[in-house]
Formats: C-alpha cells, sequence, structure tokens
C-alpha cells in the first residue's frame, strides 16, 4: 500500500504510471479490444508513464528540493557531518524534506526573534551606558571649566567646586569598577575561593558597615527572630558579602525612614539554605520585577539617579549567585516593601 510518509520520485512515479496503465487497460478492454491488447497496453502506458514521471518529477521538483534540503544541512552541520548528509540526501522522501523544510524556517524564525530582542537589549544598554557616563563627565567638565575661568579666586567656591568633582570622579571610578566586575562574572574568569562561615556573622557585619548609612533615616537592621541559630554556609565570602552589600544599600536607599531591614535564613533542605533581605520601604512595580537584574535598568531613572549608584549592583548580585550555581528572586509590593532572596550551599560535608 502507497505510504506518503515515503513518497519517493520512484514511489510517485510507480503509483503515477500503475493508475495510468490500469486506466488505459480498462479503457481496452471495455472497447472489446481482447486480454492481449489490453496488457500491452498497459505495459506500454506504465513503462512510459513510469519513465517520464519520474523524469520530470526528478529534474524539476526533486533535484531542487534536494538543493535546498542540502543548503539547510550544510548550514547546520560541521565539515566532519557533510559526508554524511550527501549520503543520506538522496534517501529521503519528499514528505521528511518537507517535514525538516518547515523545522529549519521554525529554528531561524525563533533564532530572528531572539536575535531581534539581543539587538533591543544591546542598543537600550549602550544607551544607558553612555548616559551613566556623560553624566559625571559631563559634571567633571563644567566644574573645572568655571575654576579655569575664575572660579579659583574664590577660595569657598573653589572648594565647593573641587569637592563635587570629586565626587563625580569617583563615581566614574565605581562605574567602572563595576563593569570590570560583571564582565569578569560574565566570562567566567573571576575565581570564586570557597570556604565555610557562618552567615548570620556575615550580615551583622554587612550591617555594621553600613550603619552610618542606615543611621541617617533610622532604618533598624536587624536579623529576624528564630533565624539567630548559627547556620554555616559554603560559598566565596567576599563575594557574598558584596552580595548582601549591594542588597542593604539597596534597601537603605528606598527604604522609609525609620524603617526596617531584615534578614531571614532558612534551612531549605539538608543541601541548600535561603537568605533574604527584606525592606519597608517605596516596592517596585510588578512589571518592573522580571527586569531589575539587567545592567542599568532603572524602575524610575530620575529617582534612581538623585539617590545614586551605578545600576549595576543588582545584576553583579545575580552573577555571584548564580556563579555559584545557586538562584536569586525578587518580590515586591508597592508602598509596603520588596523582599531579595538568594540561595547558598550548607557546608561542605
Amino acid at each position: 500500500m502507497f505510504d506518503s510518509k515515503n513518497s519517493s520520485p520512484t514511489g510517485i512515479a510507480i503509483i503515477t504510471a500503475l493508475v495510468t496503465g490500469t486506466i488505459s487497460m480498462l479503457i481496452v478492454l471495455l472497447s472489446r479490444g481482447g486480454l492481449v491488447y489490453s496488457i500491452v497496453s498497459f505495459a506500454i502506458i506504465f513503462g512510459t508513464c513510469f519513465f517520464l514521471s519520474r523524469y520530470l518529477i526528478e529534474r524539476f521538483i526533486h533535484r531542487r528540493i534536494k538543493l535546498i534540503y542540502k543548503f539547510i544541512h550544510q548550514t547546520k552541520a560541521s565539515k566532519r557531518e557533510e559526508f554524511f548528509q550527501k549520503n543520506v540526501l538522496p534517501q529521503q522522501s519528499l514528505d521528511e524534506v518537507d517535514e525538516e523544510v518547515l523545522k529549519w524556517a521554525d529554528d531561524r524564525k525563533a533564532e530572528m526573534e531572539v536575535l531581534e530582542k539581543n539587538e533591543a537589549f544591546r542598543k537600550e544598554f549602550l544607551q544607558n551606558l553612555s548616559h551613566e557616563f556623560k553624566t559625571p563627565a559631563f559634571a567633571i567638565q563644567g566644574y573645572l571649566e568655571t575654576l579655569i575661568e575664575g572660579a579659583l579666586e574664590n577660595p569657598e567656591v573653589s572648594k565647593k567646586f573641587l569637592s563635587h568633582a570629586h565626587k563625580n570622579t569617583e563615581r566614574l571610578i565605581h562605574l567602572i569598577s563595576d563593569l570590570d566586575e560583571i564582565t569578569r562574572l560574565e566570562s567566567g574568569k573571576q575565581e570564586l575561593h570557597y570556604q565555610q562561615f557562618v552567615i548570620q556573622e556575615l550580615i551583622n557585619e554587612v550591617f555594621e558597615s553600613l550603619s552610618i548609612k542606615t543611621a541617617l533615616k533610622k532604618i533598624t537592621c536587624q536579623i529576624k527572630k528564630g533565624c539567630e541559630q548559627p547556620l554555616l554556609v559554603y560559598a566565596d565570602k567576599e563575594k557574598i558579602r558584596q552580595v548582601l552589600i549591594n542588597l542593604v544599600d539597596n534597601a537603605a536607599k528606598y527604604g522609609s525612614e525609620e524603617g526596617t531591614i531584615e534578614a531571614s535564613i532558612y534551612r531549605t533542605d539538608e543541601n541548600s539554605a535561603l537568605i533574604e533581605i527584606t525592606d519597608t520601604g517605596i516596592g517596585i512595580a510588578e512589571e518592573h520585577i522580571p527586569r531589575i537584574f539587567e545592567r542599568f535598568y532603572r524602575t524610575d531613572y530620575g529617582r534612581s539617579r538623585n539617590i545614586g549608584g551605578t545600576g549595576l549592583g543588582l545584576a553583579i548580585c545575580k552573577h555571584i549567585i548564580e556563579a555559584h550555581g545557586q538562584f536569586i528572586q525578587a518580590r515586591s509590593t508597592q508602598g509596603i516593601g520588596t523582599t531579595f532572596g538568594f540561595t547558598l550551599a550548607l557546608q561542605k560535608r
């Protein structure tokens, strides 16, 4: 029985010739030409139709389809696979070629969509990067030009302008340092130095290091009750310190006056722990949550700039945690606060 799934040019030619020959044979029989004439007619028509159909299909259809199919495979195959493909291609049926072409088209469409998204992300990233560099650079240029034009004669003004220029210079240095850090993390060149340490002790050290900043807004930093029991984790201590500093610093920037920054530590299973940093700040709108770990992404660009920061802190946190083979996520409610949580491996066994 004819199988359309394996319809090769020869198979199609046979079916076409068989149908045509049978019809011609029936016509001869009905016209009382006799059985011998009917068989001869069938043989002639079958042979002629078979060779003609096969030639036409091979010449005008299948050969062109094989060229397309060959092109598709050559764009995907390595040199080692080319010999195999050249020998396999003639054995492919029309339906199999059709399925392969459609699959290839779907794959190319998906690739184009990814490329378009990456291109949009690249343009946005370059635009943000340019803006981040230009803002402090132009500020420094303005202060220095004012000093050169005569402000140096006024000690009070010159000191003020030099102070502003120094702050913007520090901002540029921080930006370059963060870009260098995230580049090393993305390339995998940043080595991790694993060790065992008590996560609660590291959190308290971070709270202490940022105490001046949190005191300005009368923010209370604490470890959640019930989470004080020392828990040993196995990670790069200084990298995790950097993650905690970024998260607590963000919580202080966007936290409410006289609010709270609370750290929670949970043992999720025998192999990992969950660390959460929660603030009672302004919160983040739901539509921004999926993108907050992108480089330079700001939920409120103007307000974020006034508060400070390079816009790379959360992206660095994400890369550090993922370099440990763990994950980081966020949840937030506007007007209530935000929680950032990340996992770490427990002590090495």
